[in-house]
């Protein structure tokens, strides 16, 4: 069988660009083989592997199958022979007798073309499964989604496969991601991609199709009970309490309190940006009861050329507000709040709030100067200020100087020009530029003269604004008679609230 193999080879490459073809073919088929079963025996897991196993050995393997007819091509073209006669004079008798159809070249050649067909249909498989796990969307293209992958991570969608959200279902989603992939391996070949990404990305599929897979409007009800801690940059990096009750719900039977009123089944609301961006509404329209619009327009957009650059209405959906449902992006202040809330940041270390804000937001030009400036900032300043804290607790400013770096490296990618504040969120409204005042503010005001509401209790009671204790206002033997006064409301509400939770 093998000797037929080899006289079948040798008969095939008839010159050097068949042989080359026939090299290709064989080798790229027997490394892919080898490839395979060292990654289905679990001896190869990276990423870069797969790239290779399942783009380039294929790629090869097809080229090579060109290369061989090419070759034949050629030879007849400088021999002017026909294919019958090089037949004969590549091959023994017995392989062409019985005429060019019913001969046992023929008959090989029709194995080897299954063969092939086989082999492609497999290796065209495994490459779309490949690609449509997460290591490779995050892996492959280092340089450019190596800040989505470490942020991806450590999301609450960590388990959630990209091609989940970014795909969709369908084979025209799975054509349009192809085509859209094709590109981006191209604009990453020939460096034409923006650093940072730009956002919003307009090829996502509808939330309607990918969000409200696993979260949909009819299961968002009742409050959710939320605590912010904040520290101040004092000696102490002393903790305030912020405690919203988050009404979370869809806003039923005509209430139109609740976070989630916007994307409701019975309710739609769309809105016009500026330069499609999602950041400055030109208007804003509410369907009615009777199926009419109410619209809402930006008396602050004044400027008629700004106005122009709007574009078509959209749809209010999840992603206008959870636009970093996955990707998050932190803020420094924050960042570090939420370290010492765990304990990696410890509060014996005097003014560590403060220092490690000085450290993380100092302009760094690359990452192992942002590597070095951390530590030395935080060494130096103990040092000068409180040498025997530096001898005394160097174990815990060591501790601190890694988490600082970590926190740094997950949130600033030098390659991809993005700092801090480069993707922000649109959730709630206290740290970011716009979020929930996009549309409730005071400038969008409707021909009738209303206004869109933006009154704290549509979405949230205030139970402590950065107070020494988490449920500041809830007992009124704590405040003053004018605290007691101003908190009453949200006390009521709260215990209201307790009570149907109690039902």
């Amino acid at each position: 069988m093998f000797q037929r193999y080899l006289r079948f080879i040798r008969g095939v490459a008839v010159n050097r660009v068949g042989m080359i073809g026939v090299v290709l073919t064989t080798s790229s088929f027997i490394t892919f083989v080898i490839l395979e079963l060292a990654r289905l025996a679990g001896l190869l897991t990276n990423a870069y592997i797969g790239l290779v196993t399942y783009l380039l050995f294929p790629s090869l393997f097809v080229i090579g199958l060109v290369l061989i007819p090419i070759g034949w091509r050629l030879r007849k073209k400088q021999t002017g022979r026909t294919t019958r006669e090089l037949l004969s004079d590549q091959f023994a008798p017995d392989d062409t007798k019985g005429g060019l159809f019913g001969s046992r070249v023929f008959m090989i050649v029709g194995m080897f073309t299954l063969a092939n067909v086989i082999f492609l249909g497999a290796a065209s498989t495994r490459m779309l499964g490949f690609m449509d796990e997460a290591e490779f969307c995050g892996t492959a293209c280092h340089s450019v989604m190596n800040p989505e992958w470490v942020t991806y991570q450590d999301s609450p969608h960590a388990r959630v496969k990209c091609v989940e959200c970014h795909v969709g279902e369908g084979v025209g989603a799975l054509v349009d991601s192809k085509l859209n992939g094709t590109w981006q391996m191209i604009s990453v070949t020939f460096d034409l991609l923006e650093r940072p990404i730009p956002t919003p990305v307009h090829q996502l599929r509808p939330a309607r199709e990918t969000c409200e897979k696993c979260h949909w409007p009819d299961k968002f009800y009742g409050s959710r009970l939320k605590t912010l801690v904040h520290y101040q940059r004092d000696s102490l990096s002393t903790p305030q309490y912020t405690t919203l009750n988050l009404k979370v719900d869809a806003g039923r039977a005509g209430n139109k309190s609740g976070i989630h009123w916007h994307v409701a089944a019975e309710n739609e609301v769309r809105y016009v940006s500026v330069d499609d961006e999602r950041e400055e509404m030109v208007l804003v329209e509410v369907r009615q009861p009777d199926g009419s619009f109410k619209r809402y327009r930006n008396s602050a957009l004044i400027d008629p050329e700004t106005a122009a650059t709007a574009t078509e209405a959209r749809s209010l959906d999840c992603i206008d507000c959870h636009n970093r449902a996955t990707h998050i992006y932190e803020q420094p202040g924050p960042a570090l709040d939420k370290r010492m809330e765990l304990g990696l940041l410890p509060r014996t270390l005097p003014y560590l709030k403060r220092e490690a804000l000085a450290a993380l937001t100092t302009n760094y030009p690359d990452s192992v100067a942002a590597r070095d400036g951390i530590a030395n900032h935080l060494y130096g300043f103990y040092q000068r200020q409180f040498p025997k804290v530096a001898t005394q607790q160097s174990a815990a400013i060591d501790s601190a100087i890694s988490v600082l770096q970590a926190v740094y490296f997950r949130n600033v990618h030098h390659g991809m020009n993005i700092t801090w504040g480069a993707y922000e969120s649109h959730i709630g409204h206290r740290g970011n530029k716009d979020g929930c005042f996009r549309c409730h503010n005071p400038n969008m005001i409707a021909e009738d003269g209303e206004a869109i509401r933006s009154d704290c209790t549509m979405c949230h009671s205030i139970l402590a604004f950065d107070e020494t204790r988490p449920f500041a206002y809830l007992n009124a033997l704590d405040t003053t008679d004018a605290e007691y006064r101003m908190h009453e409301s949200l006390r009521q509400e709260f215990l209201r609230f307790m009570e149907e939770q109690a039902e």
